[in-house]
């Protein structure tokens, strides 16, 4: 990869899942340094020290999953739906808008017009601290979507096949 980009062949280097200890490892090895490191983040796995080590090495975080894949009812939870309500925006919104005041891109799925025009209604508002520190309350530190360090979940992982 790195001979790729030293010829021109790539723009950047990215890296997916790579927790802190991983990250620190692989920037103190390679010559260049991944551009971005898309992992998992949202209002209930937030990360805040795998941000910070990003921070430190240059490397711009992405989130997969910004709204937890549907889970803790993230749509109508009560806290980011009182928070919405403020700027006359979606409890989606919010969670969007809190990614990104911390610096994270956020490329939400969704196939529906309606919604993707509301994941990009997001530039015309900004949380206040008191917002911020009441959607990190509900951080659960930890993801209950995959858990990485599961020697089976690594097992699937090479299982797949991209190709024949």
């Amino acid at each position: 990869m790195e001979e790729a980009y030293k010829e021109g062949k790539l723009k950047a280097i990215g890296v997916c899942n790579f927790y802190p200890a991983r990250l620190a490892d692989l920037c103190e090895t390679v010559e260049v340094i991944p551009a971005v490191n898309q992992v998992e983040l949202h209002p209930f796995f937030q990360q805040d020290n795998a941000l910070a080590l990003m921070k430190e090495y240059g490397v711009i975080p992405e989130a997969w999953g910004p709204f937890a894949e549907g889970n803790h009812g993230i749509f109508t939870h009560p806290v980011l739906t009182k928070i919405g309500e403020k700027y006359g925006k979606s409890a989606a919104q919010v969670a969007l808008r809190w990614n990104i005041q911390r610096g994270v891109v956020v490329i939400p799925k969704s196939v529906h017009k309606d919604r993707m025009e509301q994941n990009i209604d997001v530039w015309d508002f900004s949380l206040s601290d008191a917002d911020m520190e009441e959607i990190a309350k509900l951080d659960l530190g930890h993801s209950e979507i995959v858990n990485h360090d599961d020697p089976a979940f690594t097992k699937m992982l090479h299982s797949l096949k991209i190709h024949d």
